[in-house]
């Protein structure tokens, strides 16, 4: 079992409540890999701690949840800096009012959901992200996801980077109806990449979003993903939904 102090430390880094969402917004992710037999039992708690949060409200919270297609559940907090991390947890706020017995037996019991959990640290990427309407992670009623995340070298960092510039610059061109944001890795990650994020309704409207973006875009969109592929040195796709019934934020 883990111990107390860093469950709290780790609650810590996702809990914290931030300003705007600026051009260049770090995001603290905590990212728990669960078991799926454990999927009920991990939801039943956290569901458990959102009720204990509204019957003892915590100041700094608004923390966003994605649940990915392979059971990942990341948990995404703007933060302004990483001196933020030092300030304390809500969660140690929770137990001063609703008592450390309670708040300790909670997290026990989550721990037994899943053997593998990540913390590390995202920033928003205003110059690669393509969103005319104004910036947003949530658009409404679009809780559907597909998010890629696109590795790199140091070696080839640039070249990358000019090519998702001239992909933004070409669906800018052509006014495409198909927005996403583009997230830098930073630390605490397993390697550098890019996380590009989509969202649509559900898995059939982004399927339609993506052939009427095949035809907006034209030929020139076969050139420009070629010679990004040519330079990256892999792809992982994760598909989801957010979850809107889980998020944390203090009224």
């Amino acid at each position: 079992m883990k111990t107390i102090k860093k469950l709290i430390i780790a609650f810590a880094l996702v809990f914290i409540l931030p300003l705007a969402i600026k051009a260049q917004q770090m995001f603290h992710v905590h990212e728990d890999v669960v078991k799926p037999s454990m999927t009920m039992e991990y939801e039943t708690v956290l569901k458990e701690v959102l009720a204990l949060m509204k019957e003892y409200p915590v100041e700094g919270l608004n923390v966003i949840v994605f649940q990915g297609s392979n059971n990942h559940y990341f948990y995404l907090a703007p933060i302004n800096s990483m001196a933020d991390l030092d300030k304390q947890s809500p969660i140690a706020k929770l137990a001063e009012k609703a008592g450390a017995d309670k708040v300790r037996a909670l997290f026990t019991r989550m721990d037994k959901c899943y053997d593998i959990e990540k913390d590390y640290i995202i920033s928003l990427n205003n110059d690669l992200s393509y969103m005319p309407d104004g910036m947003t992670q949530t658009p409404e009623g679009q809780n559907y996801r597909e998010q890629y995340k696109i590795y790199v070298t140091p070696g080839n960092r640039a070249t990358v980077r000019e090519k998702m510039k001239a992909i933004k610059a070409l669906f800018t061109e052509k006014k495409s109806k198909m927005h996403y944001r583009v997230y830098n890795s930073g630390f605490g990650t397993e390697s550098e990449y890019y996380l590009v994020s989509i969202a649509a309704k559900d898995e059939l409207d982004m399927a339609k979003n993506a052939k009427d973006n095949e035809e907006v875009l034209g030929e020139e969109r076969q050139k420009i993903m070629f010679d990004l592929f040519q330079n990256v040195l892999n792809i992982e796709e994760i598909e989801g939904e957010m979850r809107p019934d889980l998020t944390m934020k203090s009224n």
